[in-house]
């Protein structure tokens, strides 16, 4: 399984939006240009996560985009989850009573087992333990 580019913009705009929540309202241009990615790009994510509630918006002078919550109650889970849909490996993880084998599949509990480490590790990580890490690992370099 791969998370698409969709996916990993979508956490990436999100941290850039958590690590600059003091600047208020942020232009998508702004985003765009630190993180490397094309503004109409990230104009199809926007309409995702505006519906889900993860934004706040303000229109006109000075509008942009800001977290709609505090960086610690966004799960890197919830964000693929919303941007990619399920993050199941296969089908019948999902829907075991669509699969006509699932009841004597010896790999299904396999795909289970994968899935359900998947979610717990993605789940437990946020946005706001992302941006201490990436603290932690600038105030740990020293330049000489």
């Amino acid at each position: 399984m791969k998370i698409s580019t969709k996916g990993r913009y979508a956490l990436r705009m999100l941290l850039d939006l958590a690590g600059h929540r003091s600047e208020g309202y942020i232009a998508l241009k702004d985003i765009a240009e630190r993180q490397g990615i094309s503004k109409k790009y990230l104009e199809q994510i926007v309409p995702i996560l505006n519906k889900s509630y993860v934004l706040k918006t303000n229109r006109g002078y000075q509008g942009g985009y800001m977290l709609a919550k505090d960086p610690s109650q966004y799960t890197v889970g919830e964000i693929l989850r919303l941007t990619e849909g399920s993050l199941a490996p296969v089908f019948c993880v999902e829907c075991p009573q669509d699969c006509k084998r699932s009841a004597d599949c010896p790999t299904l509990p396999v795909w289970q087992g994968l899935y359900r480490v998947m979610n717990e590790y993605l789940d437990g990580i946020t946005l706001q333990d992302i941006l201490d890490n990436q603290k932690q690992l600038g105030a740990d370099s020293y330049i000489i």
